[in-house]
């Protein structure tokens, strides 16, 4: 396996683990949540309940989001389009590859 392909796949254990755990929270929170009053409105507690619900799914969202960048990642390597800009087609910047292993396109074509 190839250095990249090698850091690919310790990024998508990162993700995976990083999910595996928020998970693990979303699901202590929603139990939580069972003992508590269901009235958030009148409950001290029911605000950082649901806060916690919120941050926590917010959060599940994100790292779903960055499982399926690398995993994006992954089959452009396998296809052999990976480091390749998706907008110029020109070789993406190898130091920019090193600090965002996920990237999709060179810098001067960045979203904004």
């Amino acid at each position: 396996m190839t250095e990249t392909a090698d850091n690919l796949a310790r990024e998508r254990e990162r993700a995976l683990d990083r999910l595996r755990s928020l998970q693990d929270d979303f699901a202590g929170v929603v139990e939580a949540s069972k003992d508590s009053n269901a009235d958030d409105e009148h409950d001290p507690e029911g605000h950082t309940i649901a806060f916690e619900r919120s941050q926590t799914s917010t959060l599940i969202r994100q790292a779903e989001q960055r499982l399926a960048e690398v995993e994006a990642a992954r089959r452009r390597l396998a296809d052999g389009t990976y480091g390749v800009c998706e907008v110029c087609s020109e070789p993406i910047a190898a130091d920019r590859l090193d600090a965002r292993p996920t990237a999709r396109t060179c810098v001067a074509h960045v979203d904004g």
